[in-house]
């Protein structure tokens, strides 16, 4: 998935990491688009229209993609992938970029019935905005059904805390400020709660002077252009904290942090103003760390 993973694990029961790294094969197996043979890139390769058996956690990760697309709009779409290999950012980089022209809504070409799907036109699914969170929910799964009970887990960038720590704290983390912009550090306890944070800093690339997000925009077909600089979005399901960050920030901060708030989603937006940043809370957010 191009990326790391920790675990932080309290009397860790005999295992663990076996039972982690399984876990992370089993989602690399079947999401993973760096891995021509995953079911993800067998899927995009089938014929246009052809039913394909989905095994149980891709379709999980599917169909919650579909769904949040539906709620956003489309500003998070799990269909994007011409989108993400037309700007250099699949796992072909630059040698794959296209001039090909884009479907106007990618999401909206996926049919899914019972434990299958297809493709209605030529659109491929890119999880790269989920699958790192449906990872994180996983493990934790994995891990409590070992019996664990206190642990941080962490997948690039995305984490999850459950139960306390030997000095019974909880799992403090500290959420960064994007580089440059000076904010107080933003201080959640995750006590069976997942955060994950989405930011223009991430992973981007400079182009005649202007840096272009991996956050994709299908609705203008090209890189996010608003001023959002990050969005940490705190939820019960790291999965769905991880594709609510990418939605707000698509959407921007008006549209995205309105959204959030009108669904109880606890979501915090810094938006670059100026030389500085301005930071956006939603109610649940605010109430949470009051």
């Amino acid at each position: 998935m191009g990326t790391s993973w920790s675990a932080r694990i309290v009397d860790p029961p005999p295992g663990s990491e076996a039972a982690i790294e399984a876990v992370l094969n089993r989602v690399i197996a079947q999401m993973s688009n760096w891995e021509a043979d995953s079911a993800i890139s067998r899927f995009n390769a089938a014929p246009v229209g052809q039913w394909m058996a989905l095994p149980a956690d891709m379709m999980t990760v599917l169909r919650a993609g579909l769904d949040m697309a539906r709620l956003s709009g489309g500003a998070f779409d799990p269909a994007i992938g011409r989108l993400v290999a037309q700007w250099g950012f699949g796992p072909d980089g630059l040698t794959g970029l296209s001039a090909a022209p884009n479907h106007p809504s990618p999401w909206t070409a996926i049919e899914v019935a019972d434990d299958r799907a297809r493709r209605m036109a030529d659109v491929t699914l890119d999880f790269s905005g989920i699958a790192k969170g449906f990872a994180v929910d996983a493990v934790a799964a994995a891990l409590r059904e070992m019996g664990a009970g206190h642990f941080l887990i962490e997948i690039g960038g995305e984490l999850r805390g459950q139960g306390v720590k030997p000095d019974l704290q909880p799992w403090w983390v500290d959420v960064e400020a994007p580089p440059g912009l000076s904010l107080p550090v933003l201080r959640i306890a995750l006590c069976g709660l997942s955060v994950a944070t989405s930011g223009d800093y991430r992973r981007f690339r400079e182009e005649g002077g202007k840096r272009l997000s991996h956050s994709l925009d299908p609705a203008v077909g090209g890189p996010v252009a608003n001023d959002v600089a990050s969005v940490t979005v705190c939820h019960d399901s790291a999965m769905m904290a991880d594709a609510w960050a990418t939605a707000i920030t698509i959407l921007g901060h008006e549209r995205g942090m309105a959204l959030a708030a009108r669904h109880g989603i606890a979501a915090c937006l810094i938006r670059r103003v100026g030389a500085g940043g301005q930071e956006y809370m939603t109610p649940v957010m605010a109430a949470m760390l009051g």
